[in-house]
């Protein structure tokens, strides 16, 4: 984002979400504040991600959405994570970090995985 009220507001939310961890009701509310932000810079990947993770947190009371899983690199093996070890501060700090900077290749692919995995949570639920 390139607007610096919307940088400024960016970085309190990765403020509080680092000290605080996530506090749903002020959270939702910074993000409710920082999506006119992206619409402004014409950002439709970030005003999307941002309107489904406000919706999810205002429905479900949490954020239950863990960080998308890297495509297996031929020849490493990774460690499988499972559900258990998904940390939801620590998801909404990386998901933050991404739309800070939206327009890295890999952060808008692990965007679209932020998308698709709030909108199949939606629909299971």
């Amino acid at each position: 984002m390139k607007n610096r009220k919307a940088i400024k507001l960016l970085n309190k939310l990765i403020d509080d979400v680092e000290r605080n961890g996530i506090i749903t009701n002020t959270i939702v509310e910074d993000l409710k504040s920082l999506r006119p932000y992206a619409v402004e810079e014409q950002q439709p990947l970030l005003a999307k991600t941002i309107r489904l993770l406000f919706e999810h947190i205002e429905t479900y009371d949490k954020f239950d959405i863990p960080i998308p899983e890297e495509e297996p690199i031929e020849g490493f093996e990774e460690e499988t994570s499972t559900t258990e070890d998904f940390d939801p501060s620590e998801s909404m700090l990386y998901v933050l970090n991404l739309i800070a900077e939206p327009d890295n290749k890999g952060n808008k692919q692990d965007l679209r995985g932020y998308v698709a995995s709030l909108q199949a949570y939606a629909e299971e639920n």
